[in-house]
């Protein structure tokens, strides 16, 4: 009797010795468990301070490309218009000027077609006042002949000259309007390649915030990206929605500005 109830003791002994194990190891787990769902909160809250981090330095960098973008615009607006102006105003003068010349040259025609009309009337005057001979009727006839000619060789010369003038008046003016276009082309050119030079910067300014992060545990909830993968994919979605920000704000479209660019170039080749 007194072995079986030492027996009986040892089991029990047992028992609660089991018993305290099993619960000690509950408690482990749950300590893991909980120590777990730390470190995630943990990685979560440095994940989303470094987005919204990068996110603030992305409207702080864009306020001020924006308003360099700005002050850009302004200023091209105001040099297309000074060049509209100016060629407006180059062109009344240069149509005053054309005009001008060809009404001198008119007059000078004139001038000169009136001359020889006087000399026509004056041989044919001699021609009247000289005794009739078939050699002085020769030389008579061939006097007004010469007039007649050098008259109608003013009047040519004259007319060639207005043409000239005129002319010359139009591929000005023309050379002038395709002066402004190109101007303009160049002014937005001008500006998307402001704005292709500023990408870099932008992007280091929003990425400083990684560089400067000394460790982030990435967790992943499910079948999305983790990992270098995560952080760069954060960076590229904020840089590829700067070009729609920019043609909003100045309503200059980068692809259309660079396939103009190319476009020309092929044309010129």
């Amino acid at each position: 009797m007194e072995v079986e109830g030492s027996k009986g003791s040892v089991r029990a002994v047992n028992q609660v010795f089991f018993f305290q194990d099993y619960l000690h190891s509950l408690g482990k787990a749950r300590t893991a468990q909980v120590q777990k769902d730390a470190r995630i909160g943990e990685a979560k809250n440095k994940r989303d301070a470094v987005i919204r981090e990068a996110n603030a330095i992305q409207e702080k960098v864009s306020a001020q490309y924006m308003n360099e973008i700005e002050m850009a615009k302004a200023q091209r607006d105001y040099e297309l218009k000074k060049a509209v102006y100016d060629i407006e105003v180059f062109t009344k003068k240069a149509e005053s000027e054309m005009a001008y010349q060809l009404q001198v040259a008119k007059t000078k025609q004139q001038i000169e077609e009136e001359k020889m009309q006087v000399i026509v009337v004056e041989r044919s005057q001699i021609i009247s006042l000289t005794p009739s001979g078939p050699f002085v009727l020769s030389n008579s006839l061939q006097l007004i002949m010469e007039a007649e000619a050098e008259a109608e060789s003013i009047k040519m010369r004259g007319e060639a000259e207005a043409y000239a003038v005129e002319a010359r008046g139009r591929a000005e003016a023309e050379q002038m309007a395709k002066k402004a276009e190109a101007f303009q082309n160049y002014k937005e050119g001008a500006m998307v390649d402001m704005l292709l030079e500023k990408l870099p910067l932008m992007a280091e300014e929003i990425s400083k915030p990684l560089s400067a992060t000394n460790k982030v545990t990435m967790v992943s909830s499910g079948g999305s990206e983790i990992g270098a993968a995560k952080l760069t994919g954060e960076v590229l979605d904020i840089m590829t929605k700067l070009p729609e920000t920019i043609e909003k704000l100045t309503g200059v479209s980068i692809s259309q500005v660079k396939n103009s660019d190319v476009e020309n170039d092929h044309n010129h080749v």
